[in-house]
């Protein structure tokens, strides 16, 4: 769990770590290559281990050398990912794509994860099945299959960035091109891409609508490095935001944070954007209305909308936001209303009436971005709070509490997490 004394103003720089959201597509396609890839400023937190330990279990080799994890899969054996492993994570669905193109099936248990939503996975199915595919899925695990991978023209009815991350993967040894539209546009789509293209994949227009992939016979080792946490970054400007300070955020992400750097400019925020990073100066906590809605790339995240909430939750102000991609993400607003926060939900908005402060509570982390928000709200808040289940935080930031710390926060991570 972590313990945090709030009201602390906010200074100094970090570096902000190697981006999870890039970090496990590319570790799914390595499969795609017989022999080695070595990834760069790969995070060191739970949902990375966590992808890796499925590599292992499929007869990979994985070796780590400070933030540097070496991935070797020419002694790959099996397509089976049992429910001890895909469990762990929602991100195990974006191993299909790539056991489909290197060996032709996969065996999944049914991915677990965050509960913020249903999110499906029929249209990673649907696309696939496009590309010669067949399914079987029972309600322990989903089978595929497929006697050689052909391109198609697939539209995806929603631009799902793990179904776009699937398809892509599959397709760079599909027999022919495969034309991908309404393909989800994030930031680290376009690394992926960069990634395969490094390996020897022909792919075009990521970073658009529609994306083109000719596949080809095979795939080269390569090295890359991965990109710095654009979420993680966001989750630090909103505690500046709401604590007052002047801290630099380095790493190479700002760019991509647009939606939120318009965010905070509203609320009283001065901001550089430099090459190397995020200059943010707040002379004071906000204290402003603020009005926002989740959306695909390059709008607001939804990985930043419970962080949104805490900071919303002391803005003195009435402040709304719509969620329009998960339908449960809302979860984080029953803690917050622990330590005095007036949150009320109708359907996918929510209805914040801000106050001054908050008060320090015991509560408890459901998921990933919920246990950061509730970390931001303990730095909001007056006396002490106590976020438990910190398992969830660590899914997804690799140092949290140490972070916060050099930047003049008082909190610590306590006992086992």
């Amino acid at each position: 769990m972590y313990r945090i004394c709030g009201k602390k103003r906010l200074s100094g720089s970090i570096r902000v770590q190697g981006s999870k959201n890039a970090a496990l597509p590319m570790l799914a396609a390595s499969l795609l290559c017989k022999g080695c890839v070595v990834l760069h400023n790969c995070p060191k937190i739970l949902d990375v281990y966590a992808m890796l330990s499925i590599l292992k279990h499929l007869g990979c080799y994985v070796k780590w050398e400070d933030n540097t994890v070496v991935i070797c899969t020419d002694g790959l054996f099996s397509c089976k990912v049992p429910k001890k492993y895909a469990g762990a994570m929602r991100s195990s669905v974006m191993l299909l794509g790539p056991l489909l193109g290197r060996v032709g099936c996969a065996d999944l248990a049914w991915p677990g994860g965050c509960m913020i939503g249903a999110r499906p996975v029929d249209i990673h199915q649907m696309a696939l099945k496009q590309m010669g595919v067949r399914f079987e899925s029972s309600k322990n695990c989903i089978f595929a299959a497929c006697r050689g991978l052909y391109g198609a023209v697939v539209r995806l009815p929603f631009p799902s960035v793990g179904a776009t991350e699937n398809v892509i993967m599959a397709a760079v040894l599909a027999e022919g091109t495969t034309v991908l539209k309404n393909a989800a546009r994030e930031p680290e789509i376009i690394t992926l891409c960069k990634f395969l293209r490094a390996m020897g994949a022909r792919i075009s227009g990521e970073g658009t609508e529609t994306i083109y992939i000719e596949g080809v016979k095979s795939l080269k080792e390569a090295e890359y490095a991965i990109p710095s946490d654009r979420i993680v970054m966001g989750t630090y400007l909103m505690a500046v935001l709401g604590t007052g300070g002047e801290v630099f955020l380095e790493g190479d992400c700002a760019g991509c944070l647009a939606a939120p750097l318009l965010l905070a400019r509203k609320t009283g925020a001065r901001i550089q954007e430099r090459k190397q990073g995020l200059k943010v100066f707040m002379e004071e906590p906000s204290h402003v209305p603020i009005q926002a809605v989740t959306a695909p790339y390059p709008g607001f995240p939804t990985d930043l909308q419970s962080p949104l909430l805490a900071l919303m939750a002391v803005s003195g102000h009435i402040c709304t936001i719509k969620e329009t991609i998960f339908e449960s993400r809302f979860a984080t607003a029953g803690e917050l209303k622990k330590m005095g926060a007036d949150i009320r939900i109708e359907g996918q908005k929510a209805c914040v009436y801000g106050k001054q402060t908050l008060e320090g509570a015991d509560v408890s982390a459901s998921d990933l971005r919920g246990g950061a928000a509730l970390i931001l709200a303990g730095l909001f808040a007056e006396g002490v709070t106590t976020v438990h289940n910190a398992s969830h935080i660590r899914r997804g930031y690799e140092h949290i509490e140490t972070d916060l710390r050099m930047l003049g926060a008082d909190i610590d991570a306590v006992g086992s997490h």
